[in-house]
C-alpha cells in the first residue's frame, strides 16, 4: 500500500501495536512462519508445542499474549514462528491478515510463509483427515474472492502456492499419522444454511437437496468446508507472501 510510506505513524488497531510505540524489526524481524487459526486458545497451545519441538522451550512454559492490549486476537511467537488467532469468518480474518501484512512489512521480514491451520468439515473423508488446500472456491465452487469495493464488485483469485502444497504432503507422507490429500476448500459465508445444514434456526430446504449439493461439491473436487479460505488466498497472491 503506498499510502503507507506516508503516515507518520501506522498504529494496528486491533493488535495494540503502533510503529511509534513498538520496535518492529526488533520484535518480529526474525520470523519466517506465520501459523493463523480462528481460537486464541488453540494458537497458544499450538505455540506450546512448536516450541516443544522445535527445543526453543517446554509445554510447561507460559507465553506472553504479544497483543493482550485487546481482546480482538491474540498473537504468540516463539523463535521464526508467530501465531496469530483469527476468529471466525471472512470478515474477521480480513482485519487481522491487513494488520499481520502490515507488521511484516514494518519489521522487514522476507521470505514468510503463512498457513492457516484449524478445523472444518469434510466431504467424502474420514474424520480426523488433513486436508492441504489446492484452491479456495466459493459457494458455487469457483476459484474466487468476491468483494465490493467503493461500491465495485471487485473479483480476487483464489489460488495458492502448489508448490508448497507438495512440501507439505511430503511432509504428511513422512510423519505418517494422519490422512492427508490436497483438495479444493470450499469457503462458505455462513455455518448453518452456508454449509448445507439442516440444524440451523432457519432452514428451507430437506436432506435430500442438501446431499445433492454435497455431492457437486464433492465432485467438483471439494474436500473439505470452512469460513475464512478465500480471503486468505487472496490476500496472501496480493501481497506477495506464499500462504496456503
Amino acid at each position: 500500500n503506498p499510502h503507507l510510506e506516508k503516515m507518520k505513524e501506522d498504529i494496528l488497531y486491533h493488535f495494540a501495536l503502533g510503529t511509534g510505540t513498538h520496535d518492529f524489526p526488533a520484535l518480529f524481524g526474525d520470523v519466517k512462519f506465520v501459523c493463523v487459526g480462528g481460537s486464541p486458545s488453540r494458537m497458544k497451545a499450538f505455540t506450546a508445542y512448536i516450541a516443544e519441538e522445535l527445543g526453543l522451550g517446554s509445554s510447561n512454559c507460559d507465553y506472553p499474549n504479544i497483543c493482550a492490549g485487546t481482546d480482538r486476537y491474540a498473537m504468540y511467537k516463539v523463535g521464526p514462528v508467530l501465531s496469530v488467532s483469527h476468529g471466525m469468518g471472512i470478515p474477521s480474518i480480513s482485519i487481522m491478515l491487513h494488520e499481520l501484512i502490515k507488521l511484516l512489512y514494518h519489521a522487514k521480514c522476507s521470505n514468510i510463509t503463512i498457513i492457516r491451520i484449524g478445523t472444518s468439515g469434510g466431504i467424502g473423508l474420514e474424520p480426523g483427515s488433513v486436508v492441504i488446500t489446492k484452491q479456495s472456491v466459493d459457494a458455487t465452487f469457483k476459484p474466487q474472492l468476491e468483494q465490493v469495493v467503493l461500491g465495485k464488485t471487485v473479483i480476487r483469485s483464489t489460488n495458492l502456492d502448489e508448490q508448497l502444497a507438495k512440501e507439505l504432503m511430503q511432509c504428511s507422507k513422512e510423519i505418517g499419522q494422519f490422512n492427508t490429500v490436497i483438495g479444493n476448500t470450499m469457503c462458505t459465508l455462513d455455518f448453518y444454511e452456508g454449509q448445507g445444514r439442516l440444524d440451523g434456526a432457519i432452514c428451507l430446504y430437506d436432506e435430500e437437496e442438501k446431499l445433492q449439493y454435497l455431492k457437486k461439491a464433492y465432485d467438483s473436487g471439494v474436500r473439505n468446508i470452512e469460513m475464512e479460505s478465500s480471503v486468505f488466498a487472496a490476500m496472501c497472491s496480493l501481497s506477495g507472501v506464499k500462504g496456503k
